[in-house]
């Protein structure tokens, strides 16, 4: 798909990309709507790819945006950046997924080339009116979707410290309830949110990478110090990011402690009724031998006597356990 934006005021309208608007002239040439500043290229057919390259821009396969090198993912061509960064979004069954998105940067527009959906491409258009570095030119354009990329991650991590505080509560809270169940339901949010975190880290990584790399390049000053804002906010998620992970790991260990413990205290019930059952089998087993010599084998009251003797030995290690506080 093919989305094609251009300025409105200060900020960003999409532009009508009709079949015939971007079908190719007599001359091989491509009708682009006029003023188009950002084209945004999302799982793009071949002949969306041939329309931007015919205005003289190399577009990157799936394949080169997920090179690993960062001289594949952060290079200038004929004046052009061509910056690749990982971000977390969702893929096109609507399963979350992270996957390479590449920024290209010529003088009069920018591209982007995505194979999942990242929301910040779908709200930035929306909310570029309201940045205070406003969209007049390309530079300013980008760093503004970066700040929207970057306000989503921060959404994200806010979003992660939520679950975790209900999972605190959970585990932590007084007179809550922690069947295994419930802990297992706890324990499988919790790895849900950890995974989440861990996508934004590797954004964040990416994203400082590409800043750090993007002012190589001389740029206007007030854009610069628009960067610089940004790389604050970067390095703040990241401590974030970090102090989730921590909690992550102890909400982790805590829960699966709890249902060691949940397990622990089912098999200790076994273990104690097997226990105060073994003085009653060993009077069962001694009056059960087959000994001709046996005084109470024939006693009137010799029923009685071993259902009383297995009665009192079972209460007897009862309450000798209960008095060690064993049980």
């Amino acid at each position: 798909m093919l989305t094609a934006y251009g300025r409105s005021g200060k900020g960003l309208a999409p532009l009508p990309t009709t079949r015939n608007s971007l079908a190719k002239d007599r001359d091989g040439a491509v009708d682009f709507p006029p003023g188009a500043v950002w084209i945004d290229l999302y799982r793009p057919l071949p002949a969306q790819v041939a329309a931007v390259e015919a205005l003289g821009i190399d577009v990157p396969t799936l394949a080169d945006m997920e090179e690993i090198e960062i001289s594949s993912r952060l290079y200038r061509e004929d004046g052009v950046d061509y910056l690749t960064v990982v971000l977390p979004g969702m893929s096109s069954t609507q399963q979350a997924s992270t996957g390479p998105v590449t920024f290209i940067l010529t003088p009069e527009r920018m591209v982007t080339v995505r194979h999942h959906n990242p929301r910040p491409f779908e709200t930035f258009a929306a909310h570029a009116e309201r940045n205070a570095g406003g969209c007049g030119t390309v530079d300013r354009m980008f760093i503004a979707l970066i700040d929207e990329i970057v306000a989503r991650l921060a959404d994200l991590l806010e979003a992660a410290g939520r679950v975790l505080d209900e999972a605190a509560q959970i585990l932590f809270g007084e007179e809550q309830e922690r069947d295994d169940q419930k802990l297992e339901k706890t324990l499988q949010q919790v790895g849900r949110q950890g995974e989440l975190i861990g996508r934004v880290r590797l954004a964040l990584l990416t994203l400082q990478r590409m800043l750090i790399f993007f002012t190589t390049k001389p740029r206007e000053k007030e854009v610069v110090t628009l960067v610089k804002s940004q790389m604050r906010d970067i390095k703040a998620l990241e401590v974030h990011s970090d102090y989730l992970s921590s909690r992550i790991g102890l909400t982790v260990d805590a829960t699966i402690g709890l249902i060691g413990i949940n397990q622990s205290s089912v098999v200790r019930i076994f273990s104690v009724v097997a226990v105060l059952f073994m003085p009653p089998t060993l009077v069962a087993s001694a009056y059960g031998m087959n000994f001709d010599i046996m005084p109470e084998l024939h006693w009137h009251y010799g029923y009685p006597l071993a259902i009383g003797a297995m009665v009192l030995s079972a209460l007897g290690t009862y309450l000798f356990f209960k008095w060690n506080k064993w049980l």
